[in-house]
């Protein structure tokens, strides 16, 4: 009875790849619209000095409502389309590492480990340069003499031309910095997101599991696995939060030292100020985690090649 509670795994030799990329296109759009705005508002809580902006995720959402409207939530997010092309360099990247680690072990927590790290080196190499658009775009309006770099105005109005904001930003940048602008933050980010990705899929597992102990006999596994992705999701984002912040401001501010921009973190805001825009974070990482799993177990599944469709409990 107890084998049966164990979740199964769908290893990457299992799914029919055209189906599967297919697929993840929709997946990953899908999932960057519905946290967009919360990511917008974890940027802009981790730039501010102190709570000169905003008091918390409430009030941000509030203020950038009011004065800019719903758009003020969605600032930058074309040029985050771009990321659907890391989206699948990163779940190609896991799968196929897992499959290499499983030649020389069994452990699905080590496979987890190695296959999530190296999926966000992968990934955040082409992610980087995006971002650091993406957040220049996020801090306009409200939060816009937090940046270096402001979106050019004509006659008194912001240029509204489709893409217009992003030729201004991506000008600006290579002006004063050249190409390594557009990096600006590499390091930082590979210290946040690869122990973020190496964290979360290890522990997602272990709380699919741990769930599965206690859950009935006869519950979906995609129930258990949509329940443990928040969980492993908000242990995640606790653990690499200080990291986050100095990421954001590294690349927003234009900073060139991770650990001067720690040191200076911990000086102007104690403990404390390393939790900030965590709330934002969870609230963003929840859902993503929850339609992620759901939507990639679900990918995984419509993904498999026919002879094994009937072989997976569902």
């Amino acid at each position: 009875m107890q084998q049966k509670r164990n979740i199964q795994i769908i290893e990457w030799e299992d799914l029919d790849k055209r189906k599967f990329y297919s697929f993840g296109v929709f997946m990953t759009m899908a999932i960057r619209t519905t946290v967009y705005p919360a990511t917008l508002i974890r940027t802009r809580l981790q730039v501010q000095k102190g709570k000169s902006l905003y008091t918390g995720t409430y009030d941000a959402f509030r203020k950038i409502l009011r004065a800019e409207g719903l758009r003020g939530l969605y600032r930058g997010f074309m040029v985050t389309t771009f990321t659907l092309i890391s989206g699948q360099a990163y779940i190609t990247t896991y799968e196929l590492v897992r499959k290499y680690v499983s030649n020389y072990s069994k452990d699905n927590t080590l496979k987890s480990l190695v296959a999530g790290g190296s999926a966000s080196l992968v990934a955040q190499s082409i992610t980087v340069p995006i971002d650091v658009i993406s957040q220049q775009l996020m801090m306009q309006g409200q939060g816009e003499h937090l940046t270096r770099f402001k979106v050019k105005t004509i006659m008194g109005a912001t240029r509204t031309v489709f893409f217009g904001q992003t030729r201004d930003i991506i000008g600006q940048i290579f002006a004063v910095d050249g190409i390594r602008g557009f990096y600006r933050g590499y390091v930082a980010s590979l210290l946040t997101y690869i122990p973020n990705s190496a964290v979360w899929w290890p522990f997602y597992h272990f709380y699919a599991e741990q769930l599965s102990k206690m859950a009935p006999s006869n519950c979906p596994h995609l129930v258990l696995q949509a329940m443990a992705g928040p969980l492993a999701a908000a242990t995640a984002s606790t653990v690499t939060n200080p990291m986050d912040i100095v990421r954001a401001r590294v690349q927003v501010e234009g900073r060139t030292s991770v650990i001067e921009t720690f040191n200076q973190l911990i000086r102007e805001e104690g403990f404390w100020g390393m939790t900030k825009g965590l709330s934002a974070r969870i609230i963003a990482s929840a859902p993503t985690a929850i339609v992620m799993v759901v939507g990639y177990e679900t990918l995984k599944k419509l993904s498999l090649r026919p002879e094994l469709v009937d072989s997976r409990h569902w």
